[in-house]
């Protein structure tokens, strides 16, 4: 990221370990996880990701509000969601502005995209939080196909089924052309709901 001059974490080159799924260990700054109040995690346990050393940004100028969300006790929080291992292997989880709180549940969209990928009909997946009366968020996805396949919504619901817990099985499954993408050609996740209408 820009504010970390802007690496963060590498997988290592042989012989030294590769974990598949990982992006490595730190390479640059310090990596730690963090809770929500602050306190640093045991390895292991699920938060956000935060960073701290000489090449980590010292603020944003003339920007309190900013940095006084962006840092706590000397750490940069990313707004990334993830693990480290005991021996500090970085895996992330999720962007935490994605984060799926379908009744309290905090739902990671890339868990789902990864399981829906896996079908061999899948070309592009991003999964996406769409409005609840009474969850307040629901699991969505958009999909887009491989050329020559066909598939329903009950066929893709069945196969995340024999893969992930019930309350993550997307309820909503839209089958698209293409997925909106930003100004950047990443595939659009928030606010995707909105755009194409969806309410439960």
């Amino acid at each position: 990221m820009t504010e970390a001059a802007h690496q963060m974490a590498s997988n290592p080159l042989p012989p030294a370990q590769r974990i598949p799924g990982s992006v490595g260990i730190a390479a640059g700054p310090e990596i730690a996880i963090m809770d929500r109040d602050g306190k640093l995690l045991e390895p292991g346990a699920i938060g956000e990701v935060v960073i701290r050393g000489e090449n980590v940004t010292l603020g944003y100028e003339n920007n309190h509000k900013a940095n006084a969300e962006a840092f706590v006790n000397g750490w940069f929080r990313t707004g990334d969601q993830g693990s480290l291992s005991p021996d500090g292997y970085l895996t992330l989880t999720g962007r935490l502005k994605e984060i799926i709180n379908r009744g309290g549940e905090n739902i990671s969209p890339l868990e789902i995209d990864e399981v829906l990928m896996h079908h061999p009909a899948v070309m592009q997946v991003v999964t996406f939080a769409m409005p609840h009366e009474k969850l307040g968020e629901e699991v969505a996805a958009a999909v887009v196909l491989r050329e020559g396949f066909t598939l329903t919504e009950r066929e893709l619901r069945d196969f995340a089924e024999i893969h992930l817990a019930d309350f993550k099985v997307p309820k909503k499954i839209l089958f698209m052309a293409e997925i909106p993408k930003g100004a950047t050609g990443k595939l659009q996740r928030i606010g995707l709901a909105a755009k194409l209408g969806l309410k439960i």
